[in-house]
């Protein structure tokens, strides 16, 4: 009998599975499609040579992650790729505001009547930052805090909804860049916690950059996995599992899927029917023939660029997406153009591109008119540029990854009680119903993006129940 099973062969499955497997347990991981990755792999979707990322691609969280970093992820060849400019934020005008790993340079592009303002915000969080990243993404408690003052007074600037932070500043490219920033996980702006949000990618940038990985995101998926294999641990692909007697007989069973997908395998019932699923994305991937014709010089230089006239504009996508129930007409979006840095993504000379908006969950639509509507705002000629795009709206996006329930991939409406207690409220979010059973994907603290937390959290919520038994 094996001591775990791992339902799920993305980032969190995978980092939940080197966890245990370093800690002696015999682990196996299942996974439905052909290969691992989950939210983090890479495809040749377009034209020959070019290599794309069908979601996530850069990494903000990824490079900060302490599952991560205490791994020895480099020896499998995961190598982190840095562009000059973490992210920028153009301007109709042709300007940027830039989140750069120096805080000097950023605060300057916010301009001066806000530039002190944005350094009193994040300079008395970075130097603590590997600490304070550690606390916050082991909450609910699974690791006593070692900075509970910094933690404390982070909770106290972050708890208020990203509208009071917004406050703070005085001019519009502050709170533009701020309110992009809370629409990577599509929250709304005056929901609960979401100053948190905000300040959280902001420090991630200045301390350790939002790098793209060499080659594409399927190098951290095959890192973790090669670690595992050589841990002891055994991968299985193209092994679809619809009820535990699919699985071989284990001690404990860890699901990183989603809520709906676990209680359905699991026979919970209507355990998670008060889960609620955010808006989708409409996302395009794009072949270039050369960079993208930013009017900005800023956003030539940076990994990723937000795409948004003003927070009111992008208020209104975010509005239109998740409580309108109709896809904006100008959608705010994000993008990344890995090849800014990693030449291995393309043939010379050409260049990979990925640019997403809201829509809302299931959405059937097509928004492709509409994103290059905007592209070409802040960069007229962006589609004399493109040679091949590929476009994956709601039912695509969760036919590629069952985790995205209706396109929504945060895996989860990041509003309300939500925001810190997913998928239920309580202090054990990676328990269920039945007490082998446990849940580590996006759905549980400290939810979306390619970081490994929420793997690594219930990773000891098992090791305490194997201990146990």
């Amino acid at each position: 009998m094996l001591d775990a099973v791992v339902v799920g062969a993305g980032p969190n499955g995978l980092t939940a599975a080197v966890e245990l497997a370093r800690r002696g347990f015999s682990v196996a991981v299942f996974e439905a499609r052909d290969t691992v990755g989950g939210g983090a792999r890479t495809e040749a979707l377009t034209l020959p040579g070019f290599r794309h990322d069908p979601c996530s691609a850069a990494h903000p969280l990824a490079a900060s992650s302490p599952a991560f970093r205490a791994l020895p992820l480099d020896r499998y060849g995961l190598q982190w790729l840095h562009a000059e400019l973490p992210m920028a934020h153009p301007f109709p005008d042709g300007s940027a505001a830039v989140l750069s790993r120096s805080v000097g340079e950023t605060a300057a592009s916010l301009g001066p009547r806000d530039a002190g303002t944005y350094r009193r915000l994040v300079e008395p969080f970075l130097p603590r930052w590997d600490t304070l990243v550690r606390d916050f993404m082991s909450l609910p408690l699974t690791a006593l805090p070692r900075d509970p003052v910094t933690l404390a007074r982070f909770g106290l600037t972050g708890l208020p909804p990203s509208t009071w932070l917004m406050r703070r500043f005085r001019d519009e490219r502050a709170r533009t860049l701020l309110s992009g920033l809370v629409a990577h996980v599509m929250a709304p702006l005056g929901g609960l916690a979401t100053s948190a949000i905000g300040l959280v990618f902001l420090l991630a940038a200045h301390a350790h950059g939002w790098p793209v990985a060499r080659g594409g995101s399927q190098a951290i998926s095959d890192a973790l996995a090669a670690h595992l294999t050589d841990l002891g641990g055994t991968v299985h692909t193209d092994y679809e599992v619809k009820r535990l007697d699919d699985l071989p007989p284990a001690r404990a069973y860890v699901f990183d899927t989603s809520p709906t997908a676990l209680a359905r395998i699991a026979g919970f019932g209507r355990a998670y029917d008060g889960y609620r699923y955010g808006p989708g994305v409409f996302k395009i991937d794009y072949a270039l023939d050369g960079p993208v014709p930013w009017t900005a010089p800023e956003a030539r230089a940076a990994g990723t660029v937000q795409v948004g006239a003003d927070s009111a504009e992008i208020g209104t996508a975010l509005h239109d997406a998740s409580r309108a129930g109709r896809a904006p007409e100008r959608p705010f979006l994000i993008t990344v153009q890995p090849s800014v840095v990693d030449p291995t993504r393309a043939p010379e000379g050409k260049h990979v591109f990925w640019a997403y908006g809201h829509v809302p969950n299931g959405w059937t639509g097509d928004l492709t008119d509409a994103i290059e509507r905007q592209l070409e705002r802040f960069a007229p000629g962006f589609r004399d540029r493109v040679l091949a795009r590929a476009t994956a709206g709601p039912p695509e996006l969760a036919a590629r990854n069952a985790n995205y329930v209706g396109g929504d991939i945060a895996s989860g409406a990041i509003s309300g009680l939500q925001v810190l207690l997913r998928p239920k409220p309580s202090l054990f979010p990676y328990a269920t119903p039945h007490p082998a059973v446990f849940i580590c994907s996006s759905a549980t603290p400290p939810g979306p993006g390619v970081h490994g937390m929420s793997g690594h959290n219930a990773a000891k919520a098992v090791w305490r129940r194997l201990r146990q038994a």
